[in-house]
């Protein structure tokens, strides 16, 4: 009968026999390759995917409400645990909750999630930005640059007389307001928006490092306030751009609907910054030009100064020198001023519902000046008290709660799961940041912690149980830079004035969806001087 059947197979198929015993073959084969491979390692499981998942676009709907994305994730790591993925339309995301798995992220596995994925804000918004640029060679020249030439410590001792500049000018501005009320006999209060006022000073310290100039104006003093105005709310949109997950991300082949109308938002914001800086960037050509050879005098050579004199025309890597110059100066105002503010913003937030921690930190700020007024760089280190509340800070509200966005260019392993290439990774730095197994009482404001039991964590990215500026070779740059600038305007403004709430009630802490955390209400405060009038002037 099998023979019969075989033969007739045989007449009606004729390739039938071969591909038979081409089969048999096969299988013999293999069956001797797995023997004498006994040892040979079973690929590692996917890792587990989270529920409500919706057809099409996946988790997409459970990242676009009014909950701030890192709350949402944290809530799903609470119920599938601290590994797990999520599809965001086309695409598959590896969300981590913990600090063993963010260690294994970034230090086996860096180099493998050292690139970004090309998302439609990457592309519209944050084209040729060094922060959001793919990992590769002019990834790694311009972040260089800028770090030697603005980030580096050395660069940032240079810089100090300009952040003491810009905050006594603050400080000066506050007290003249109150002053002049004061004189007039009302019994109206001056009200101080904090954040505006943190904002103002970031502003011209980092345009004055940057492009040379300063933004804000000050009583009697240069800036532009149109100019001022436009680049609060350019940067405002920018970063709630960049934190969103959009419709044409998770449907690629949707794209030309705009859906979500983000895309049309996207293009005229990245054409507003392209206006800005094609405009910052002709008036120093003209100032070159102006200069002849471009000899400047000392002090005056800014970043931007610095990068016409390394980049020419032509530039590098395929980029030309104008978008190369741009990009990497808006790179640094962008980065460095909406962070900035946001960590002030709700330090001093923490401070206004935490008064016996604001009394400790001006009583150790008032001891530690030895009766001087002035506060300057070389204080800053004393000050060991107002370092545990900028701490804090960072850990209960992560400027960047859930870092920028990774994504893996080459199969690697997290947590014993496989994670194929081209998986985007979102690190939930807020839910690391509040970990109970690692820090007690997590959601509590304790200072005091950072002087005694994790007095030893550091935040550069070395200690994973705190890395609220991201780890591996995608940390932020600008860490010097930014405590510096921290703890130089927070010291002053406490050493400075008493701060009550405008209604004497608690601040409230409500977080805003977008790349950045920021308070989604305003911090409106009195500020009354509390030291002579000599301490307000700016000599």
């Amino acid at each position: 009968m099998a023979l019969d059947t075989l033969l007739s197979w045989s007449t009606t198929e004729p390739f039938t026999i071969p591909a038979t015993l081409l089969f048999f073959f096969f299988l013999l084969f293999w069956s001797l390759k797995k023997r004498s491979q006994p040892n040979t390692p079973k690929k590692a499981n996917p890792p587990p995917e989270a529920g409500g998942a919706w057809p099409f676009i996946g988790h997409l709907p459970l990242l676009g409400g009014s909950q701030p994305p890192h709350i949402t994730l944290g809530s799903l790591a609470d119920k599938y645990g601290p590994i797990f993925t999520l599809r965001l339309g086309a695409h598959r995301a590896l969300v981590v909750s913990n600090s063993e798995l963010a260690k294994e992220c970034f230090t086996v596995n860096d180099k493998a999630f050292a690139t970004r994925p090309k998302t439609l804000a990457n592309e519209i918004v944050g084209k040729n930005l060094f922060g959001f640029l793919p990992y590769g060679s002019y990834w790694r020249d311009v972040k260089k640059i800028a770090t030697v030439e603005v980030l580096s410590a050395k660069r940032t001792e240079m810089l100090k007389h300009v952040m003491e500049q810009e905050v006594k000018a603050a400080m000066k501005d506050s007290y003249d307001s109150w002053a002049k009320m004061k004189e007039s006999g009302s019994e109206k209060v001056v009200v101080t928006e904090m954040e505006k006022w943190f904002a103002d000073i970031t502003l011209n310290v980092v345009f004055r490092t940057v492009l040379g100039k300063r933004l804000v104006a000050r009583m009697g003093s240069d800036g532009n306030e149109e100019e001022n105005k436009k680049i609060r709310e350019v940067v405002r949109e920018f970063f709630r751009l960049m934190g969103l997950f959009t419709v044409s991300d998770a449907l690629p082949y949707l794209r030309w609907l705009d859906l979500d109308g983000e895309e049309k938002k996207m293009k005229k914001t990245s054409k507003e910054l392209d206006d800005l800086a094609t405009v910052w960037l002709e008036q120093h050509k003209q100032k070159r030009k102006n200069n002849g050879s471009g000899e400047w005098k000392k002090g005056e050579y800014d970043f931007m100064d610095v990068f016409l004199s390394i980049v020419d025309d032509e530039g590098f890597h395929g980029h030309d020198g104008d978008t190369i110059i741009k990009a990497t100066c808006l790179q640094l105002i962008l980065a460095g001023t909406d962070t900035t503010t946001a960590t002030l913003t709700w330090a001093i937030s923490l401070l206004l519902n935490n008064r016996e921690a604001l009394n400790k930190a001006t009583h150790e700020i008032d001891t530690q000046m030895g009766g001087r007024t002035k506060i300057v760089e070389s204080d800053l280190e004393k000050f060991v008290y107002l370092q545990a509340i900028i701490k804090e800070t960072l850990r209960l509200y992560t400027v960047v709660p859930l870092n920028v966005t990774h994504m893996s260019m080459e199969d690697c392993v997290v947590g014993g799961y496989h994670v194929p290439a081209g998986t985007h990774l979102l690190t939930n730095i807020s839910k690391i940041n509040r970990d109970p197994s690692i820090y007690s009482d997590p959601m509590e404001f304790r200072p005091e912690r950072y002087l005694t039991t994790h007095k030893d964590l550091d935040l550069k990215g070395k200690n994973f149980e705190f890395i609220p500026f991201g780890s591996g070779r995608r940390i932020c740059p600008g860490i010097s830079f930014a405590l510096q600038l921290i703890k130089m305007t927070l010291a002053t403004l406490l050493h400075g004035f008493d701060i009550v709430t405008l209604d004497g009630g608690p601040v409230d802490m409500v977080e805003m969806s977008g790349l950045t955390n920021s308070n989604a209400s305003p911090v409106q405060v009195i500020l009354t001087p509390r030291q002579s009038n000599q301490v307000y002037s700016q000599n």
